[in-house]
């Protein structure tokens, strides 16, 4: 028990310190002061991924933490590499997700929940493609509907894992839009990482909360 009390300490611990890098990070949001910031960035979402980490028990559970991994990398690539490459760890990242959420989809989803996943499955594309109009773009947010679609289909939380995956969609619809409409907009990088690293937060907490009470229950 005191084995099993320490590790729970330190899961909430590095949860803990992981919100505290993402959410401090909106500091230096709009600022370009070079590796130092570009670490401070990814470092939110790798810590993440490390409570992932210590909690994988199965392959669903090592799945997840390759997911949030990907975000990670993809957040520092963003920043040293630029959008395309960036993408490329996100959409990696999306594609495992969206096997780990059709492997634990529900079985009798309702017919509304079921709407709203094709909804996001269409909408994904169509408002990236009226964005930017670039097909680059939007064949990464047709990837990236697809992770929101099976994630709200699946049976982890609809008010964590679901949520999060929407806020995911919104946040890079807002990175789309400052490439041309809100290109000016001093809001619009805050709101970005806002909704990207609370979504985060919250798919990875769904997830691996859902595992771990499949352990227990």
């Amino acid at each position: 028990m005191d084995i099993q009390h320490s590790q729970h300490r330190q899961h909430r611990v590095v949860f803990a310190a992981a919100c505290i890098a993402g959410i401090s990070y909106l500091l230096v949001a709009r600022h370009d002061g070079g590796m130092a910031y570009t670490l401070w960035k990814g470092a939110g979402v790798a810590l993440l991924a490390l409570w992932c980490g210590l909690q994988a028990r199965d392959v669903a559970g090592w799945m997840i933490t390759a997911v949030i991994a990907f975000g990670a990398l993809g957040d520092v690539l963003l920043e040293t590499h630029g959008l395309t490459i960036g993408a490329l760890a996100f959409a990696l990242g999306h594609l495992v997700a969206a096997t780990l959420y059709w492997r634990n989809r529900r079985m009798q989803a309702p017919a509304t929940q079921k709407a709203l996943a094709l909804a996001l499955l269409v909408l994904a594309p169509l408002v990236s493609w009226l964005l930017t109009e670039r097909a680059d773009v939007t064949f990464y947010a047709a990837i990236l509907g697809i992770m929101a679609a099976t994630a709200w289909l699946s049976r982890f939380p609809r008010y964590s894992t679901g949520i999060g995956a929407v806020m995911f969609v919104v946040s890079d619809w807002l990175i789309f839009a400052r490439l041309g409409p809100l290109e000016s907009a001093a809001w619009v990088s805050y709101a970005i990482w806002l909704l990207y690293f609370v979504g985060q937060a919250l798919i990875a907490w769904g997830v691996v909360t859902t595992l771990a009470s499949d352990k227990t229950g």
